[in-house]
């Protein structure tokens, strides 16, 4: 999930003001030198700047990143391939085996059941592959390389400050880019919109419950108004696109929920 994080890149403009960027694993070591001393300025404990010390270049989340086609598809072929009718069935189910669970999270947050379902079924196929890269390497990995730096050095910060919190570990594993959990969090969002949401006193976003009601936050925070509408032209479809920059994701979404909700 390429992601929905731009906002803090632009709230935090110091944090692209640091060690020079790099396009090969030259340099990378000397890199996270650098980057220790402005991750600490930022906030960055021991068990951060540990975990980031410990961070090796991602080769597979370079070439991931230079790799994306997915986004690119038409929107018939993008669902197809995503498997959207797949994911509407088993929603349809999942949704009428728990729905107070969902419900309940639509009186807390507004956000319908069919949303946060798609996105669950979109990112993850409802948890069933969260991810095989370790996340802290992907994403200081990220924040490294020349072609995005500003965009992941708030969520390589992220990452950081959530080992220090005990949400992750170097050995966390999630997606390509550092996105984590059932929902596909980048760490920079899951910092800032994570809910406790089975009261344990930590933010699990790999509990689905814990995730669900991170996300259903992440849209309420960005605007999400209850009972408005959400698909393309409606006034909640601004907050999907929050979600996601791809247009065809975007659209597939609102699709799959109404599909799911109706």
């Amino acid at each position: 999930m390429l992601r929905f994080a731009i906002f803090l890149a632009l709230a935090l403009p110091s944090f692209a003001a640091a060690a020079p960027c790099g396009n090969t694993s030259n340099g990378f070591d000397v890199w996270k030198q650098d980057f220790a001393k402005q991750a600490k300025r930022a906030g960055v404990k021991k068990k951060g700047l540990q975990a980031l010390a410990q961070s090796q270049y991602a080769n597979r989340t370079i070439a991931a990143d230079r790799n994306q086609k997915s986004f690119k598809y038409s929107l018939d072929k993008f669902m197809r391939v995503r498997g959207a009718d797949t994911i509407v069935a088993q929603g349809r189910k999942r949704k009428a085996r728990n729905p107070q669970f969902y419900a309940a999270l639509e009186r807390q947050y507004g956000v319908p059941s069919g949303v946060l379902i798609a996105i669950h079924g979109m990112e993850t196929g409802f948890g069933n592959f969260m991810g095989d890269s370790q996340v802290v390497s992907a994403i200081t990995t990220l924040a490294y390389d020349c072609r995005r730096s500003e965009f992941f050095i708030p969520h390589a910060i992220g990452a950081l400050k959530l080992v220090d919190q005990g949400s992750i570990t170097t050995a966390t594993k999630g997606a390509k880019h550092g996105e984590l959990g059932h929902t596909q969090f980048l760490p920079g969002n899951a910092l800032t919109y994570g809910v406790d949401a089975t009261g344990d006193g930590r933010v699990d976003f790999y509990n689905m419950t814990d995730a669900l009601a991170s996300t259903a936050n992440f849209l309420r925070q960005k605007g999400w108004k209850p009972g408005r509408g959400y698909q393309p032209g409606q006034p909640n479809f601004e907050v999907i696109q929050q979600w996601n920059a791809a247009s065809v994701y975007q659209q597939s979404i609102a699709i799959m929920a109404a599909r799911i909700d109706g």
